[in-house]
């Protein structure tokens, strides 16, 4: 009987063991996984290290160019041909040479007329031509593309007929001609990117502007218009820029200094036997700066426009 009664004991300890140690071991378990977990939404260490290491890098990439013409533009002639890094004497004749001996602020009011130009007839063409193609389903779905494919071939396949078609219209060598022949070439760029502009817009719109009598005009101009404000200012900036630095054009089409662009100014920056490095990089500050300050005031636009055209 007392054997009986010990292994019955026994029994009764293991099973009350068998009971415990699980149950404590499910603890000491879900102990370690809820400290070895970290909170949901909020990256590691780790991550936001790299994250900033990224940024930092893409910025260095970005200000080099810019900073390197900066202390070009400060070095003398000896200094850029030993190819010292920071001048040994900070060389100012190189902006005072620059606009003593070259026209720069004319070579900039010409820059900024033709991009002006450009605008303007872009969007002349393009804005009707996209509610056209995604209001009122004109063309097909292949037009798109078909308008975009005209911008991928090189221009440098159209400078013999640019060049007799300006010639014949008598707008050779002038402002007015360069800014409509950039505009029409970089019609496709502000079609391609206006296309997601207007297919954002509900629908219903255009069909309550038709119950309150309004045509195909007077919708695109008082209800498509104002909704696509923003994408229309992002897309003139793109545009400006394209068309302000472009060198090829403008290099076929302008021969005096009446009508030549900044790029064009900049390539004719050559003394008799020396390249002038310093004048040629303070002459491109010169005109890096109203494009810096102009992008800089208009941001908001151009971040909340193409924002906005990416949702749909």
């Amino acid at each position: 009987m007392s054997l009986m009664l010990r292994a019955s004991d026994r029994l009764e300890e293991s099973a009350t063991e068998t009971l415990i140690v699980p149950s404590a071991r499910r603890r000491g378990r879900s102990k370690v996984r809820t400290s070895s977990t970290s909170r949901p939404g909020r990256p590691s260490a780790l991550v936001t290290a790299v994250k900033w290491v990224v940024i930092a890098v893409a910025i260095t990439l970005a200000l080099l160019p810019v900073l390197y013409m900066v202390g070009m533009s400060f070095k003398s002639p000896d200094d850029i041909l030993s190819t010292r890094i920071l001048p040994s004497r900070l060389a100012f004749e190189n902006w005072t040479a620059a606009f003593e001996n070259w026209p720069i602020l004319t070579y900039l009011r010409n820059s900024f007329g033709a991009a002006i130009i450009a605008v303007l007839v872009s969007l002349l063409v393009s804005i009707p031509a996209n509610y056209a193609m995604a209001r009122l389903r004109a063309g097909g779905k292949q037009t798109l593309g078909l308008i975009v494919s005209a911008y991928v071939a090189p221009p440098v396949v159209a400078i013999i007929p640019l060049f007799v078609l300006v010639r014949s219209a008598g707008l050779m060598d002038s402002v007015l001609g360069l800014g409509v022949v950039e505009g029409l070439l970089l019609t496709p760029v502000a079609v391609w990117l206006l296309d997601g502009f207007f297919r954002a817009i509900p629908f219903e719109i255009d069909e309550a502007a038709q119950i309150d009598g309004c045509g195909p005009l007077r919708t695109l101009w008082s209800v498509i218009l104002p909704l696509t404000a923003p994408g229309i200012v992002a897309v003139s900036i793109i545009v400006f820029i394209l068309a302000y630095n472009d060198f090829l054009i403008p290099l076929l089409l302008t021969q005096s200094v009446d009508s030549q662009t900044l790029p064009v100014g900049i390539a004719l920056m050559q003394g008799g036997r020396e390249v002038m490095f310093g004048q040629m990089a303070a002459a491109s500050l010169s005109g890096l700066i109203p494009i810096y300050l102009l992008a800089l005031f208009l941001q908001k636009w151009l971040v909340g426009g193409l924002t906005q055209g990416s949702v749909k």
